[in-house]
């Protein structure tokens, strides 16, 4: 008869005093979900449009005369600056491992670069000397650093002009003489990239072309040999661009 008595009263015991003991239990931690943020990706092919413009610095120096005899040593027929508009398109590749970009890229832009130098010593004093860059082209590798959306690189490649010259009379404008080439050289440059969308890139860009020294044969207006001139130059280009961008941001958890 105790013993049942004992158990009941337990019991009775039990169910008062577990109400309490669950209330004193420690109330379970919040775990804050972890975060996610887009981290930009400037991996994959790109392609767009740039304008803006450029100068070439220009200094003649003949070095054969009309009669075909070497002029030594060369006499200067005065340097110009030949400035305008330049417009065209670029494409490439990068690829980015960490902050840091890689690429390849080619430009090609029609250009106006335009200007002259006289009178020089050309007919008898009253001649002067024109040129014109109507195309550049540029076959550069790229190494920038990244800031998420913003990208600051360097570059260096190769730089393509074609020049076109003109010998004319000064007081009349008539042109008596033309010579043209392409010339390739050396060219280094920088700039400036940001990501306004994944796909859509606005950036400003700089370079410059060392051109160096070249003989060019002019021609008469109505054929045969009219001088040889040696003209060095150098040719700088600033472009705004916009370019999209193949592919999207990757996703980063931390």
């Amino acid at each position: 008869m105790k013993k049942p008595l004992f158990a009941a009263t337990g019991l009775i015991a039990f169910g008062l005093t577990a109400p309490t003991s669950a209330a004193d239990l420690a109330a379970r931690p919040y775990t804050k979900a972890p975060m996610i943020a887009a981290v930009y990706d400037w991996s994959g092919f790109y392609v767009g449009l740039n304008g803006g413009g450029g100068w070439s610095g220009k200094c003649w120096d003949i070095v054969t005369n009309i009669l075909g005899a070497p002029v030594v040593p060369p006499v200067s027929e005065g340097c110009h600056t030949a400035s305008g508009a330049v417009a065209g398109g670029q494409f490439g590749y990068r690829w980015q491992t960490g902050a840091w970009v890689f690429g390849v890229e080619a430009q090609g832009d029609w250009a106006d670069l335009s200007g002259s130098n006289g009178p020089s010593l050309l007919v008898g004093g009253g001649g002067s000397n024109r040129s014109k860059i109507d195309a550049i082209g540029l076959f550069t590798g790229q190494v920038g650093y990244a800031w998420n959306n913003v990208l600051f690189y360097v570059k260096g490649g190769v730089m393509g002009v074609n020049d076109k010259y003109e010998g004319f009379i000064t007081a009349t404008g008539f042109v008596f003489d033309h010579a043209s080439e392409t010339r390739w050289n050396g060219a280094v440059g920088a700039g400036l990239d940001f990501g306004v969308t994944s796909n859509i890139v606005l950036g400003v860009d700089y370079v410059h072309g060392f051109m160096g020294s070249r003989d060019n044969s002019f021609t008469f207006n109505g054929g045969g040999f009219s001088r040889t001139d040696r003209i060095r130059q150098d040719v700088d280009i600033v472009t705004a661009r916009v370019s999209y961008k193949f592919g999207g941001p990757v996703i980063a958890k931390y």
